[in-house]
């Protein structure tokens, strides 16, 4: 069944290119995910079509109007009944790993909408199921955010990926951080593969694979390291050195 995306958006021609290519264009190739990239502006009345107006109070930048965006969020509803409906915003909860497991589990979809200029109209919120940050950061509008969010969920749909194990062992998953890569040849400026992985011991493999895990997460992520409960079979793992394993 097709995980159906539907995004609205002042520029479409932002996203069209990046969600037509790689991955995610094989992915609609095969019917595993949808997108469909609505332009806000076709819900705008009046001859120039505006979406935006100076803020009550005064103040800098502009602010979305209601009445467009929320005709488009009403329409993309229609369409997608049971789509969970989110605005790309730094007010949100920050997007991780485990949001977008959250998201694919919800098999209704995503309506993603864009928000631009200082944001949006207070109004609108009634009509989204919540907002979504990727950080505490702000950017010029939601696209970029929308792209993020697009990708990591749609990686997690069954059939996107060629190897299925390739989102369970990747980055963020348990809460760690992914072990190093590498591949050939076997020694680039003069540095060498380790040993471990050229062994063929799997069993082997699999040990040092995650000690690495652990251990950068432990010296890059601290704050996630803080959060990890380890095992008795962690524990031992991580009595050793390296050269022990």
């Amino acid at each position: 069944m097709s995980y159906p995306v539907e995004i609205l958006t002042l520029f479409p021609g932002m996203l069209s290119g990046y969600l037509g290519a790689s991955i995610l264009g094989k992915a609609q190739e095969k019917g595993l995910f949808s997108v469909t990239l609505t332009d806000v502006r076709d819900f705008a009345v009046g001859k120039h079509h505006v979406t935006d107006d100076s803020p009550y109070g005064g103040g800098a930048g502009m602010v979305m109007k209601p009445e467009p965006l929320v005709a488009a969020i009403e329409a993309a509803r229609a369409r997608l009944p049971g789509a969970k409906a989110l605005l790309m915003s730094p007010r949100g909860p920050v997007f991780t790993q485990a949001t977008a497991r959250e998201l694919v589990r919800h098999e209704g979809g995503l309506i993603l909408v864009c928000g631009r200029y200082e944001g949006v109209d207070e109004r609108v919120m009634p009509f989204l199921d919540g907002e979504l940050s990727l950080g505490d950061f702000v950017l010029t509008g939601g696209e970029i955010a929308a792209m993020a969010v697009v990708d990591a969920v749609t990686r997690l749909v069954p059939g996107v990926l060629g190897n299925e194990a390739s989102s369970v062992a990747e980055s963020f998953e348990e809460g760690l951080l992914e072990y190093p890569h590498y591949t050939r040849p076997p020694v680039f400026r003069g540095v060498e593969v380790p040993a471990v992985l050229q062994s063929g011991d799997h069993a082997r493999i699999a040990r040092w694979r995650r000690w690495k895990a652990i251990k950068l997460t432990q010296a890059r992520r601290p704050d996630l390291y803080s959060r990890l409960e380890f095992g008795k079979a962690d524990q031992k793992l991580l009595a050793r050195g390296e050269e022990e394993l």
